[in-house]
């Protein structure tokens, strides 16, 4: 397993740690905290332009781990899964236009009204399917992540790292998966599911399960401060050969959000160091 203690190199911070920061704010405090890598949201690279976006991230010499996200492919009926679908070519685009080395899938759960989860499960496969030629042809893989189940109904209905996968056989050349330690590390398959995915994981997010969690979305932990085995499972990860960043993405209205950005990277610096 790789050491950490004295490498930042594979640091990568994503948006969401640091809201609410726009793209130069993200950008100037992660170059100043010797930070290499960011995962931006649509939002900030949206406000600025994607063509924009990419200049000024590569003038900082930053790199894109993923670019979040595009996905939420179920729909009531053909004219939202088209929406969807032209939602998710712009989305490709953008990553392409950042240099974004994956774009992030979020499934989406069921269609209002919907309890036909086999049914939502096939308009994701189906939704993924046809955007796969655009997104090879701008040479950007799609990296599917699954979400805990507590999301299944509202957010993704891919909840497990074996539904991953199955997408990934199903599907072929382009397509991979995003392991967040969040949504996994309750999996007691996961140790075979990592080995699985090998060369197929994309990316690694990290942050921790607060005990109690008070918010389903927004009560992420950063990590070192809640129960997952970090440690442990980047091992899993790292043993299928995995070289890239460990994004640290955490989601917290309540305590992080409310914290000077600056701060927050300082703190993500120290525990990328003792406790990823």
């Amino acid at each position: 397993m790789r050491d950490l203690s004295n490498d930042r190199s594979l640091l990568a911070v994503n948006s969401a740690t640091v809201k609410p920061w726009n793209l130069e704010q993200l950008i100037d405090g992660c170059v100043r905290a010797g930070i290499p890598a960011i995962a931006p949201w649509r939002d900030i690279v949206q406000a600025v332009g994607a063509g924009k976006a990419g200049n000024m991230i590569r003038a900082a010499g930053l790199t894109v781990t993923s670019y979040c996200r595009g996905g939420l492919f179920p729909a009531a009926d053909e004219a939202g899964r088209r929406l969807a679908l032209d939602d998710n070519r712009r989305a490709v685009d953008e990553a392409a236009a950042i240099g974004a080395r994956n774009i992030i899938l979020i499934a989406g759960g069921l269609p209002k009204g919907s309890k036909d989860l086999a049914g939502a499960h096939a308009q994701v496969r189906d939704g993924i399917a046809a955007l796969l030629p655009h997104a090879r042809a701008a040479g950007v893989p799609l990296a599917i992540e699954p979400l805990h189940p507590m999301y299944a109904a509202d957010r993704a209905c891919v909840n497990t790292l074996a539904h991953a996968n199955d997408l990934c056989d199903q599907l072929g050349e382009g397509v991979g998966v995003a392991v967040d330690v969040y949504h996994v590390w309750w999996d007691p398959d996961l140790a075979a599911q990592i080995k699985r995915a090998s060369s197929r994981i994309l990316t690694y997010h990290v942050c921790d399960w607060l005990v109690p969690t008070r918010d389903m979305l927004l009560d992420r932990g950063m990590p070192g401060d809640g129960v997952i085995d970090l440690r442990s499972i980047r091992a899993m990860v790292e043993a299928t050969g995995y070289s890239g960043h460990i994004d640290i993405e955490i989601f917290s209205a309540e305590n992080w959000w409310k914290r000077e950005p600056a701060e927050v990277l300082r703190i993500c610096l120290e525990r990328h160091r003792t406790v990823v």
